[in-house]
């Protein structure tokens, strides 16, 4: 963004610049065009006659060719007999011509062979007297031709016989020859060797010369066409030099013009790119130019992450190794212990340290909050630790919070649920582990299955090329989606080192915010189902609307970042984040919309926050009830069915805040009653102040400090002055020093009852000390809790009826007044899978009364003794009774243990 405004101006002025260029180019280029038009009008023309003439050159050269072609194909008859002949000379030799010449009587074949050569030289023949007789005198060659054959240079006077220019007049005496039977070159072979040559050479040479005759007078009409079109040629040929020229001068005008284009193409491109980058650069500035002063913070704060992230990482990875086990204030403790070291140490490190801001996904983060994690920062950041250790979760989860989230996240995944109980949860575990499955192995103990330790461990090897894992006595396939999770209802358990090491543990026990939000849930979807329903929905569309909004940011930032160069030269990118820019502002304008509606619905829904924090904080005061008695431990799930049962049954009101003083009211007598009813008689009491205390607590009407120094009489930090007076023990005398130190409300206390003991004795020996007035100031200035303070130092043995006196104060005379057990409520409370468990004491039997009941809502009852071999049989009760809605008691259930 900061680059595009930077470039804005500065293309600004190029675009200018480069205008008054590109008109110049232009009007140059259109001289020059009217330039090459000329100039090419002028070639083609002269193109033309070159082309016309050539036209005509190669008329002529055809024509010769054909006569050439002509007198060459009939040259070619004649040729083979000539080059035979020479041959045929050629393989004779001297003494083949002296054979013939030493002939006295040489046969006819041979002497017409000898005329016939005589003939051809032009040799006279010699007049002798007619052999037949009479008186005529005939030629005779032989004589003449054996002169010739003595000749030294004979053959080569044959071979080099001018072939070209035989008198006709020898041709017509050689003729007769030629045609002449016995003149046949295979006759005369059989005369004479010599012979035979002799005959082929005049042959040929008479051949020759028919041809010739004929090819010379085409040979002459080959050399007059071969010369015009020599002449042709030679003025084609200056044409074409003066052709090129033109050409050359036309090519050269072209190639500027090609220039003067490509300039004018390239400026044109230059002012176009520079227009479409000033309109990209708008469209990057008005589509992102929202974004520029939060992508600066967000910048400026990835700057500062980065600096410390060393720290950070440091931090988180310590938090994720170590503190999952343990509460959020050790945590918070812990981690600020570590920021101190690492000040110390001089490692950067964030000011205020956090999970959630270093490791946390906001889009995931709400995902899990819809599948029912906790929203507080406790439970968020075990979440982050569980998403991010190595180590499969050991989830530390009395109140089934992360079990339940969990079953909501991996519901989509085919999850399955397995307990160390059951026969076959290796084979369950096995397939999970094979189609990769999620598994959850719920209800755990302290001690883990052996069989387990390849899995907690993650060994995993490759085999045939896969991924395998040894479980007991089997090797079998490790899918790369298989998750694992365990779980322990058990409030404080205490694992070994060598269970440890092998899990990430998580303290899922849920929180005061956890709690509030889930109960807010409840009671709106009780009361104002509408506002609930519409919620939830917004919830859901927010949780999408934070997806989109990250896939679009996510996109945005990739093609930012993955551009080359300068990002306005990327057309289909600008569009990309223009495209992507107006799907998130639509998105942003739902979530406006969106989250103005949840405003309005959650300030609605604030107004049942009051009742959502009551509830929440008692549960927390009956959760250490276990502190007293390991028994006394009561599950959320069953809270909550409480307080189901206050809403659907306390006094309705339309007006909310007597509705929610009914709620109230309503549901802390009736948790009181169901609390009771599971309490030894001597715990009844100590719950009644407990609740009132807590109570009063988290209205901010009670200090902490004072409800412990009441419970437990302070902290011996210093050494007190000597007693006053010798009726007051050491310890109660330590406890009044120490309560002067309390807060401004005792200050002096000590000082005063020092120098005024008298008139505290009247307490002191008084058999009811916690109805006597205490001496003023302390009378007027403190209320009758703090009073119950001043009566620790001096009576303590009377705090239990001063208790109650301020229980029935404070909460009214029906808290201390416990119900007494009622079998019909017991059974409203209860149902089909929630059972009546009846702790006993020594000679107390209910069974009477269990009869009797029975037989007034007119229902079977089946009775049965645990002990060694009752188990099957009370299993067969049981189903009989569920499937005829009978009911079984079974009696003795510790012997079943």
């Amino acid at each position: 963004i900061f680059s595009a405004e930077e470039q804005v101006g500065v293309m600004k002025e190029e675009l200018i610049a480069l205008q008054p260029v590109l008109k110049q180019t232009a009007q140059e280029t259109e001289e020059m065009l009217v330039v090459i038009d000329r100039e090419t009008i002028e070639a083609n023309a002269k193109k033309e006659v070159v082309q016309t003439e050539e036209a005509a050159a190669n008329v002529k050269a055809a024509a010769a060719k054909a006569i050439k072609d002509e007198c060459e194909g009939e040259l070619a008859v004649a040729m083979p007999m000539l080059d035979a002949a020479l041959q045929a000379l050629n393989t004779l030799t001297k003494g083949d011509v002296t054979e013939v010449k030493a002939m006295k009587s040489p046969p006819a074949g041979v002497k017409l062979v000898m005329e016939a050569v005589c003939v051809m030289k032009n040799i006279k023949p010699k007049k002798i007297q007619d052999p037949a007789g009479g008186l005529k005198k005939v030629d005779d060659y032989w004589g003449p031709a054996q002169s010739l054959l003595a000749e030294a240079n004979f053959l080569e006077s044959l071979q080099t016989f001018d072939k070209e220019n035989i008198p006709e007049a020898i041709i017509q005496k050689i003729r007769p020859y030629v045609n002449n039977e016995g003149f046949e070159p295979e006759v005369i072979k059989k005369a004479s060797k010599a012979a035979y040559g002799l005959c082929c050479w005049v042959r040929a040479m008479e051949a020759y010369d028919r041809v010739a005759k004929v090819v010379a007078p085409k040979k002459a009409k080959l050399a007059e066409a071969e010369a015009e079109y020599a002449e042709l040629m030679k003025g084609l040929n200056e044409k074409k030099r003066e052709l090129k020229e033109v050409e050359d001068k036309v090519a050269a005008l072209n190639a500027q013009l090609q220039e003067m284009q490509d300039k004018k193409a390239q400026l044109e491109q230059d002012v176009d790119m520079c227009s479409k980058k000033l309109v990209r650069a708008e469209k990057l500035i008005s589509g992102l130019g929202g974004e520029k002063t939060r992508w600066t913070e967000v910048a400026a704060g990835l700057g500062g992450d980065f600096v410390n992230l060393t720290g950070d990482i440091m931090l988180s990875s310590g938090y994720i190794a170590y503190l999952g086990a343990f509460t959020i204030k050790y945590r918070d403790e812990a981690c600020g212990n570590w920021k101190q070291l690492c000040q110390t140490s001089q490692i950067p490190a964030s000011d205020t340290f956090s999970l959630v801001k270093v490791l946390g996904e906001p889009v995931k983060i709400r995902d899990w909050t819809i599948d029912g994690l906790p929203n507080d920062s406790f439970s968020i950041d075990n979440a982050i630790v569980m998403s991010k250790a190595r180590r499969w979760p050991l989830l530390i989860d009395p109140q089934g919070q992360g079990n339940k989230w969990i079953k909501n996240m991996e519901k989509k995944n085919s999850i399955e649920f397995i307990k160390l109980t059951d026969a076959d949860f290796i084979r369950k575990l096995e397939n999970c582990i094979q189609f990769g499955f999620p598994v959850m192995l719920e209800n755990v103990g302290e001690e883990l299955d052996a069989a387990l330790e390849p899995l907690l461990l993650k060994s995993v090897f490759k085999q045939g090329g896969s991924d395998c894992i040894r479980l007991g006595d089997s090797t079998i396939e490790y899918n790369a989606k298989f998750r694992f999770y365990i779980t322990t209802k058990l409030r404080n358990p205490h694992y070994l080192p060598e269970v440890s090491v092998k899990v990430t543990l998580l303290n899922f026990m849920i929180t005061p915010d956890g709690l509030i939000d889930q109960l807010l849930g409840i009671v709106v979807a009780k009361e104002r189902p509408e506002l609930q329903e519409e919620k939830t929905k917004l919830v859901l569309q927010g949780a999408e609307n934070a997806r989109q909004l990250k896939e679009v940011e996510d996109k945005i930032i990739e093609v930012l970042g993955s551009s080359e160069g300068s990002i306005l030269e990327s057309e289909t990118a600008i569009n990309v984040i223009s495209d992507a820019k107006e799907l998130s502002i639509e998105i942003n304008k739902k979530q406006a919309i969106a989250e103005k509606t949840e405003a309005k619905i959650d300030a609605t829904r604030e107004g049942y926050r009051s009742i959502a924090v009551h509830v929440a904080w008692l549960f927390f005061n009956i959760s250490e009830l276990c502190n007293i008695e390991p028994m006394y431990q009561y599950s959320l799930t069953w809270y909550i069915m409480l307080f189901d049962h206050t809403i659907a049954n306390a006094t309705k009101s339309d007006k909310l805040e007597v509705r929610l003083k009914n709620l109230n009211k309503f549901f802390t007598y009736f948790l009181y009653c169901n609390i009771c009813r599971s309490l030894f008689e001597k715990d009844k009491l100590l719950f009644a102040f407990t609740l009132c205390a807590t109570i009063l607590q988290y209205q901010d009407k009670m200090d902490p400090a004072e409800f412990r120094f009441l419970v437990t009489g302070g902290v011996a930090d210093e050494d007190p002055p000597p007693k006053p007076v010798p009726w007051q023990t050491d310890k109660l005398w330590d406890e009044a020093c120490r309560l002067s130190r309390l807060n401004d409300h005792f200050k002096g206390y000590s000082d005063f009852f020092a120098k005024n003991h008298e008139k505290f004795k009247h307490i002191y020996d008084s058999a009811e000390p916690q109805n006597e007035k205490m001496p003023e100031p302390w009378a007027s200035n403190l209320d009758t809790f703090r009073r119950l303070l001043l009566l620790r130092t001096l009576r303590p043995d009377k705090l239990v009826s001063a208790i109650t006196l301020y229980v029935v104060e404070a909460m009214g005379q029906k808290y201390v007044e416990p119900p007494p057990f009622d079998l019909q409520k017991s059974y409203n409370d209860s149902s089909c899978i929630t059972p009546l468990i009846f702790v006993l004491s020594p000679g107390s039997d209910p069974m009477a009364a269990m009869l009797k009941f029975a037989d007034t809502m007119h229902v079977q009852m089946e009775t049965l003794s645990l002990g060694q071999g009752q188990g099957p049989k009370a299993e067969r009760l049981i189903e009989t009774a569920r499937a005829s809605g009978s009911w079984v008691v079974l009696q003795n259930c510790h012997l079943a243990v």
